[in-house]
């Protein structure tokens, strides 16, 4: 296990959740670099994209559709990691962006708030799984 989530002290992956062990053994999650897992870090909306991307291709379904992100005007901020996954996320429906100051934004490095989670896991679980 300490592989997966090297900088998590001992303890605390002694008591990591098995749904934590599981993803990391699985690679849905890798931490936020080398050598780095943040488990009480903000999930961003590109990291939730990706890790929904990395879910969906270990569940073996269609991940082929792209979207332009160009039609956001945020869509170049999107981190290259991250670009597969976004594109996925916005063509399968999942990601649609959040209103700011009348503009339709992707907003890929801002926090993802429980309510946003909810609904892209809910779209996800009726266009994808």
């Amino acid at each position: 296990f300490s592989r997966f989530l090297p900088t998590v002290s001992r303890a605390v992956r002694f008591c990591a959740p098995p749904g934590v062990c599981w993803a990391a053994a699985n690679q849905i999650v890798l931490g936020v670099s080398a050598d780095c897992f943040d488990p009480n870090g903000t999930l961003t909306r590109e990291q939730m994209a990706v890790l929904l991307y990395r879910y969906a291709k270990l569940q073996e379904a269609d991940t082929a559709a792209t979207a332009e992100l160009t039609a956001f005007p945020d869509g170049t901020s999107v981190s290259a990691w991250a670009k597969d996954a976004m594109q996925w996320a916005v063509a399968a429906g999942l990601i649609r962006g959040t209103q700011e100051h009348d503009k339709l934004l992707l907003d890929p490095k801002g926090g993802s708030t429980r309510a946003q989670v909810a609904v892209i896991l809910m779209r996800f679980q009726e266009e994808v799984a």
